[in-house]
């Protein structure tokens, strides 16, 4: 599952990852591709001011 992400007013998220389950606690927003630290699947892409996450959105932190 694919989400973007535009306009949060939360600092962090924490993702799952969709092919091992490890959660990931990682910025919102951001500019360089967040991968899953035991599987190395990536998790958040960057794509012109949008997030798009490659997982489930488990947990919003501020």
């Amino acid at each position: 599952m694919t989400t973007k992400i535009k306009g949060m007013d939360k600092s962090f998220i924490k993702v799952k990852c969709p092919d091992c389950g490890t959660e990931t606690i990682t910025y919102a927003r951001g500019s360089t591709e967040v991968k899953c630290p035991v599987c190395n699947t990536v998790l958040a892409k960057p794509t012109g001011g949008k997030f798009e996450i490659n997982g489930q959105i488990v947990g919003e932190f501020k």
